[in-house]
């Protein structure tokens, strides 16, 4: 979401005459979108702007925050950033800046002037974003949460959930298969929720995905796409019998359980049950056999007792996740949870994840071991920077692999490989 932000971000700084610069010290306007997900990403913010302050004593600098920001860290960022703004205020950003004293010849021709103000919360839906990549895209879907889970910060920092318009969504998916984009991910902080702040007025996710399908479809053209992060308690049947419909929609599943214990799931107010996470499981094994399952982990929650982490370790082992994104907990202020003691210390915090890591590491080498020898279509995302003539891919399922012996020309494409070896957490292949 980070990304996608930063993409629009990057098309009205440019818009007003700015160019990129991958040198942080060459830029005369810099700035970073901030996730509030996690402390040690805001402490990441702190060390950059004590940094760009300095330099301001060399050179004329103007400096902005914004992304998910804390009303705390906000107030603190005020004193630190020349500009510190909410995405819905995009459109402003010209204005801000001017009245930074910079980009003023810019400024008055900008052609966000003219975006009609049907929803301020969204406005900056409207803004085209530049694409950081030919062959990859981020579509934002749906922006906030209305789930307020104990440990999370989103509805602070995003709002309550608001779907954007089908039509607008669909038009810049149709925009990306004309260009021949190969992967396309739907964003939301809860996908799957997409539709309900408008019911009787827009279609619901299973539907989206449908019609994103017939695009697809319609186009003869090959890609991929796939959408984060669902909720396991808007997680339907009938969402993963649309992907099943339709070979565009990837066979790949990201699913946060964040704790395998029911209780730990109560406490965290995270509103669906074992029972009905390892139902939906069920369904994507009967309906999507071949399709890889993701998922989100909190180790060391406020309360979490090595009983509680053995109830996620055996959830682990029972749906053999390809991947799971383990976190060790951290209070995020105004979250309901930050009240809470935060009793499992940082020592039991990592000893958590690491116990966990090795059972994620035993499930995905199974898997992985499994497709050795056979072949499989792979979309060569990058060189590999770690090995001379080697790429980096994934497959559909966004697996790993390393193709040896491969022109980077590749990069952008789809392949076909055939597994030569497996490792815990990727895989090796060669081009067919």
């Amino acid at each position: 979401m980070n990304q996608s932000d930063s993409e629009r971000i990057r098309s009205v700084i440019e818009q007003m005459g700015y160019e990129m610069t991958e040198v942080e010290e060459e830029a005369s306007l810099i700035g970073v979108v901030a996730c509030s997900v996690r402390q040690k990403a805001i402490d990441k913010v702190y060390s950059k702007i004590q940094k760009w302050n300095k330099w301001k004593n060399k050179k004329p600098l103007v400096t902005f925050v914004s992304g998910c920001i804390l009303p705390a860290d906000e107030v603190k960022f005020l004193k630190l950033f020349d500009l510190v703004f909410r995405m819905n205020e995009l459109p402003e950003l010209p204005d801000m800046l001017h009245q930074c004293g910079v980009a003023t010849e810019f400024s008055a021709r900008h052609p966000l002037n003219a975006i009609q103000r049907e929803d301020e919360r969204t406005d900056f839906w409207q803004v085209a974003p530049t694409y950081s990549s030919s062959f990859e895209a981020f579509v934002p879907i749906q922006n906030g949460c209305d789930k307020f889970c104990s440990f999370c910060a989103v509805p602070y920092t995003r709002g309550r959930e608001v779907s954007r318009s089908s039509e607008e969504i669909l038009s810049e998916v149709q925009k990306l298969i004309d260009r021949n984009v190969k992967a396309i991910t739907l964003l939301g902080q809860n996908v799957n929720s997409y539709g309900l702040d408008k019911k009787g007025e827009e279609i619901s996710f299973a539907e989206l995905l449908r019609k994103v399908g017939e695009l697809g479809k319609a186009s003869g053209k090959k890609f991929w796409v796939y959408f984060t992060s669902p909720h396991p308690r808007d997680m339907t049947r009938d969402v993963i019998e649309a992907i099943a419909d339709y070979e565009c929609l990837a066979k790949q599943i990201h699913l946060p359980v964040q704790s395998g214990d029911e209780k730990l799931l109560r406490r965290m107010n995270r509103n669906h049950n074992i029972e009905d996470y390892l139902k939906i499981v069920d369904d994507i094994r009967e309906l999507l056999p071949t399709a890889t399952i993701f998922t989100d982990i909190i180790v060391g929650f406020s309360g979490e007792t090595d009983e509680q982490l053995e109830n996620t370790a055996q959830l682990m082992l029972d749906v053999k996740f390809n991947m799971a994104y383990v976190a060790k907990y951290s209070p995020r202020v105004g979250a309901r949870a930050a009240r809470w003691d935060d009793d499992i210390t940082p020592q039991q915090k990592s000893e958590r994840l690491a116990k966990l890591s090795e059972v994620l590491k035993r499930t995905s080498f199974e898997y992985n071991e499994a497709m050795v020898g056979k072949t499989y279509e792979v979309l060569v995302e990058r060189v590999d920077p770690r090995i001379e003539g080697a790429v980096a891919a994934r497959t559909e399922g966004k697996l790993p692999v390393r193709i040896m012996d491969a022109s980077p020309d590749l990069v952008g494409t789809f392949q076909t490989v055939e597994i030569t070896s497996a490792s815990q957490l990727s895989l090796a292949g060669k081009l067919v």
